[in-house]
């Protein structure tokens, strides 16, 4: 026990000084169910790739912003289908009997790939936002998705789940991955629906923000080039308990970056500076690596297709009472209009200027009582005292 104490106060100075000093100290490694293909130059003859997103009626909490392809490299199209949504779990780890399927929409079975990014899967505590992260939470959010979107597949076992180390062109190590024949798997034995087999492509936690990547099973030998970058904005400017974990891979022959992000928070007058400069920090600090001798893109916006979805935080500037009044009357229009993401978005000078976003066709997703459809602060289950929520997307 002395000695187990010991070791715990020589460490944590080192993990206190590796966040303060923003040492990348095991920050490109990743979780994924294969390992990636690593070539040295790109595949001609591969098409680029056209996708349409989607996301479930249900996933009233899925917010994300998408950013234009420059340019059409070939007039040859390969369409697939792109889930993406996210999920703040205030910091409680999942029941073993919680089903993910309605979330995901497992039921059309439609979609090609999934983006889901996650915060607080775990409390923001200091012992977590300083500590080594808490990597099992991360790992038990992929085994329920992994049950959910594979229904009766077999799920590999956590030694199949390989940890990889970035920073090579390929960002999954030396090995090439071996050619592979993809077959139909059947459920019940034969005759029946083709049992769905999805793999994941990357999954990355910092702190509380987990990003996980899964495509179908037969596109997996297509992804290459994998890599990761965490950008930490929380505490002194540089913790992890906000920022953003990135993930950039290649399918066949269209780059692909994907960040999920945790904000700061607050309602106060002015607190969206700090988003905004959450936002930019992001942006800029956000490195990948280049490759060996092929320049591969290193920054966020040099991909040809990126998705930042997560906990942005962004409020609506209005008075809370006439916010809940637009909202009884399902006011969306009026309450866009004054939502600062939207703002940020459309102004010449915004944090996300030339992003685009889905259109918003449901009510503010936030803050609810847990496992109600009740927000915060209504007279019906409101507690003295307790602290007001302005509902927000």
């Amino acid at each position: 026990m002395l000695e187990n104490q010991r070791q715990a106060e020589v460490l944590w100075p080192r993990l206190v000084a590796n966040k303060l000093f923003r040492k990348p100290s095991g920050s490109h490694a990743f979780v994924a169910d294969f390992p990636m293909a690593v070539d040295d130059d790109f595949d001609g003859g591969a098409p680029p790739v056209e996708f349409d997103d989607g996301c479930s009626p249900d996933a009233d909490a899925c917010r994300r912003v998408k950013r234009p392809r420059p340019q059409q490299r070939a007039n040859k199209m390969l369409k697939y289908r792109l889930f993406a949504s996210t999920w703040n779990v205030g910091g409680v780890a999942p029941p073993d009997d919680l089903n993910l399927s309605d979330w995901l929409d497992t039921r059309n079975a439609a979609y090609d790939i999934y983006v889901l990014g996650f915060q607080e899967v775990v409390p923001l505590s200091a012992r977590n936002v300083l500590g080594a992260d808490r990597k099992r939470v991360g790992m038990r959010w992929n085994e329920l998705v992994r049950a959910a979107l594979n229904r009766s597949a077999a799920a590999p076992s956590s030694h199949d789940q390989r940890e990889v180390k970035g920073g090579g062109a390929g960002g999954g190590g030396e090995t090439k991955q071996a050619a592979q024949k993809v077959h139909p798997v059947r459920d019940d034995g034969g005759g029946g629906e083709l049992a769905r087999d999805y793999r994941c492509v990357v999954s990355k936690q910092m702190v509380g923000i987990l990003l996980t990547v899964w495509v179908r099973g037969d596109l997996a030998r297509f992804v290459r080039r994998a890599s990761v970058s965490c950008v930490g904005c929380g505490v002194m400017g540089c913790l992890g308990n906000k920022g953003a974990v990135s993930v950039r891979f290649w399918l066949h022959d269209t780059s692909f970056c994907l960040v999920c992000c945790h904000l700061a928070s607050g309602g106060r007058d002015g607190d969206e500076a700090h988003r905004n400069s959450d936002a930019t920090e992001i942006l800029s600090r956000t490195t990948f690596p280049r490759g060996h001798s092929l320049n591969l893109p290193q920054k966020i916006l040099d991909h040809d297709r990126v998705i930042l979805l997560g906990d942005l935080n962004y409020r609506i500037s209005l008075p809370e009472a006439k916010t809940r009044l637009l909202m009884e009357r399902q006011d969306w229009k009026t309450l866009l209009e004054n939502d600062q993401l939207r703002t940020e978005v459309l102004s010449e000078r915004g944090a996300f200027h030339g992003w685009n976003e889905g259109d918003i066709t449901f009510s503010p997703t936030y803050k609810y009582y847990p496992n109600s459809d009740t927000y915060y602060g209504c007279a019906s289950r409101g507690k003295k005292g307790e602290k007001r929520r302005s509902p927000a997307w």
